[in-house]
This record gives C-alpha cells, structure tokens and sequence, in this order.
C-alpha cells in the first residue's frame, strides 16, 4: 500500500509541474507568436501522452491542424506518426509527444532561434518532469537542439546521416538516449521514405 501511495503522490506532483508550464505557456504574451493566437483563434500545443512514458517524441512546431486543435501532431504528419507507432505495436497513448516551440509560427516556416530560446526551457522542464529514456527527435531542428543540449561532445551531422543513430545525453536525472529520426512529413510529400522511418522506428521497441 505504501509504494501505491507513493506512486500516486508522485504522478500528482508530475501532473501539477506539467499543468504550470501549460499555464506559463497559455500566458506567454511576450513572446512574438503569442499575436498569431488572438488573430486565428488557435492555441499553443503543450504535449499530449503518457507523463510516465520511457519514450518523448519532440518535434519542431506545431502546424495547422495542431494549432486549431491544440493537440500534436494531429494532421496528415500525424497520421503518419501514428502509422509509425503500429508498425512497432507501440500505443500512442504509451508515449509523450511535443515540439520545440510550442506556438503556430507564421505560415508553418521554420521556427526561428528566438523562437527557439524562447520555448526551449519549457521542454527542458518536460524532460526533468517526466524523466523519459529516450528522446526521440523528429527533424532537424529537434535533432540539432537535443544534440547541442544533451550531447554536447557529439559531432554535429547532418539528419541524413544521423537518423537512426543512438547518441548518449546527460540529463539533470542521469542518462538518456537521443534518437534522431527523419520528421514524419518527409513521407508525406515521398512515399518512399516511409521504410526508412519504419526501420529506424524499430529501434524504439528496446525501451517499451
């Protein structure tokens, strides 16, 4: 009874971290995607998932569908995400999904470094919350931020050659794998890359 006592504590105090930031987020009026809010009608994509999950996927920024919903990943990358998920019989609910930037940047571009520096610390508080094995990053900003943060002695390599690579980060919590993986879109636009994705999708099954 003890230790259910203390597990329950614990996913409270996670819920409770986990439910400042989204009310720190939801109240970012400083930053300068916090207009695109007010003029569209959408909202900022917190994360959604399990917050005991070995597995955190970060992404980018959120786009469209993501902004209007205010869920992750909910489009047509989505589907591809969740089709990844199957292919490996890993639930979408088991895991954390979430970007970088939290806020729509204009006309979907890439986020750019201000933006970046600016959401940043919140994931950073994600991670310490959940404490996750692995960080799996989804595109090449992820990857290049998660590297630089985690895995600062790693030589910076392009995604085409780092995806489906285990790199070795140092967290406040100990150690934890960051996986490179290609952004899901890529096989949007080329059906063929989608075996590409699902190779390095197996190397996720070791840390269900």
């Amino acid at each position: 009874m003890e230790i259910f006592l203390k597990l329950d504590s614990m996913n409270a105090e996670k819920k409770e971290k986990m439910r400042q930031i989204r009310d720190e987020i939801f109240n970012l009026t400083g930053s300068p995607l916090y207009k695109e809010r007010t003029k569209n009608k959408v909202f900022p994509v917190i994360g959604e998932g399990s917050h005991d999950a070995a597995i955190m996927f970060v992404g980018e920024a959120p786009g469209k569908n993501e902004a209007a919903t205010g869920r992750p990943f909910c489009g047509a990358s989505g589907k591809i995400l969740d089709e990844l998920l199957a292919s490996v019989n890993i639930p979408r609910e088991s895991v954390y999904i979430t970007n970088i930037v939290k806020d729509r940047p204009t006309g979907n571009r890439d986020p750019l470094p201000n933006e970046i520096e600016i959401y940043a610390p919140f994931l950073e508080r994600q991670i310490d919350i959940m404490q996750p094995k692995v960080i799996a990053t989804l595109g090449r900003f992820s990857m290049n931020y998660i590297i630089d943060s985690f895995c600062p002695d790693e030589f910076a390599e392009p995604i085409s050659r780092a995806h489906g690579k285990e790199f070795k980060g140092e967290t406040s919590y100990g150690e934890v794998i960051v996986l490179p993986l290609y952004h899901p879109a890529v096989a949007v636009y080329n059906n063929n890359m989608k075996e590409t994705l699902k190779q390095d999708f197996k190397l996720l099954k070791k840390f269900t």
